[in-house]
């Protein structure tokens, strides 16, 4: 039994075909990909609907989560496993020249007291900024590049 299918099965999820394509594609990637590149990127016959409900139960298991880029485009990546194999959250870099996102891996979310009564449904931290590529061409921001009326 291969990672993925230890994942799969110690969130309770049976392993299929779409699951184990999908989770293997999002850990080799190692960047959050939107549901456009993940249909472009497998092989595999696989339609949008099925790619949609997969994705959801996926996120809902926790072993993906989303994270809204500044396009507004969701992407979707798979949650770092611990020393136990747990998953668990991280934060990104989205990069406002370029537009790539990044997982920041080896780092822990922000921890956010969130007021009694109100029940946490999902969270990201997004840090915004230049990637290497575009600080190294001396790419401007969209912000930047605007000009001043």
């Amino acid at each position: 039994m291969n990672n993925v299918e230890k994942i799969l099965g110690g969130s309770g999820l049976r392993t299929t075909r779409q699951r184990r394509v999908i989770l293997e594609l999002l850990f080799k990637r190692g960047v959050p990909l939107s549901h456009s590149e993940i249909l472009s990127m497998i092989d595999d016959h696989l339609d949008r609907v099925t790619l949609y409900r997969t994705l959801e139960t996926l996120k809902k298991s926790g072993i993906v989560h989303q994270v809204q880029g500044v396009d507004g485009v969701w992407r979707f990546c798979a949650h770092e496993q611990d020393a136990e194999g747990c998953p668990g959250d991280h934060p990104h870099f989205l990069c406002l020249s370029c537009g790539r996102m990044f997982c920041l891996t080896g780092q822990k979310m922000p921890r956010v007291d969130v007021p009694e009564g109100m029940k946490v449904e999902g969270k990201q931290f997004v840090v915004y900024g230049q990637c290497p590529e575009c600080a190294a061409k001396g790419a401007r921001t969209d912000d930047e590049s605007e000009e001043v009326k």
